[in-house]
C-alpha cells in the first residue's frame, strides 16, 4: 500500500507538465527558440543580382562585397577632390540594407579637415551608395531582414 502511494505521488509530481496549458507550452518552446536565434548574424547575405543565391553563405557574402566595392569605386572614379593640405585617414560608412533591400545610409563618420576640405565629401559618398543596383534582402530564417554594414574608405592625398 505504501509503495502505491509513493508511485502515486511520484506520478503526479512527475505529471504536472502534462496539466500546463498548450499555451504555455507554446511559450516556453518559444523561448527556448529564441535563445537559440544567434541574431548579430544572418543566414544569407543581400544579394546582388549577378551574385548565385544557391552558393555557400561565404560565397554570397564575398560576391555582395566584391560587387559592392567594384559599384563605389565606379560611383567614385568620376570625383576629384581638390584639397588644400596632405590628408592620410581612413573614414568609415554605416549603412544599412533594408527589408526590401533599399539601401539606407546611417553615419559617415570624418574628422574636422575633412568636412573643411571636401564638403560634399557626405553628399557624394551617400550618391554613390544610392547609386548600386537593387540587392534583395538578408534573410534570417527564411524571412527578409535589415542588415548593417560599415565599409571603410582610405584616403590618401600623398
Amino acid at each position: 500500500m505504501r509503495i502505491v502511494l509513493i508511485l502515486c505521488g511520484f506520478f503526479l509530481v512527475v505529471s504536472c507538465d502534462v496539466f500546463t496549458s498548450k499555451e504555455e507550452r507554446t511559450q516556453k518552446l518559444i523561448a527556448q527558440e529564441m535563445q537559440q536565434i544567434n541574431f548579430n548574424e544572418v543566414d544569407q547575405f543581400p544579394l546582388f543580382e549577378n551574385c548565385d543565391e544557391t552558393n555557400s553563405k561565404e560565397e554570397n557574402k564575398d560576391c555582395f562585397e566584391e560587387t559592392l566595392l567594384r559599384n563605389l569605386y565606379t560611383s567614385l572614379d568620376g570625383f576629384e577632390f581638390v584639397l588644400k593640405e596632405e590628408v592620410v585617414d581612413t573614414l568609415y560608412v554605416d549603412f544599412l540594407i533594408d527589408k526590401v533591400g533599399e539601401v539606407v545610409v546611417l553615419d559617415i563618420s570624418h574628422n574636422a579637415i575633412i568636412e573643411e576640405q571636401i564638403p560634399e565629401f557626405d553628399a557624394v559618398i551617400t550618391r554613390c551608395l544610392l547609386s548600386l543596383p537593387q540587392a534583395s534582402p538578408a534573410l534570417k530564417r527564411g524571412i527578409p531582414v535589415k542588415a548593417k554594414f560599415r565599409i571603410p574608405i582610405v584616403l590618401n592625398s600623398k
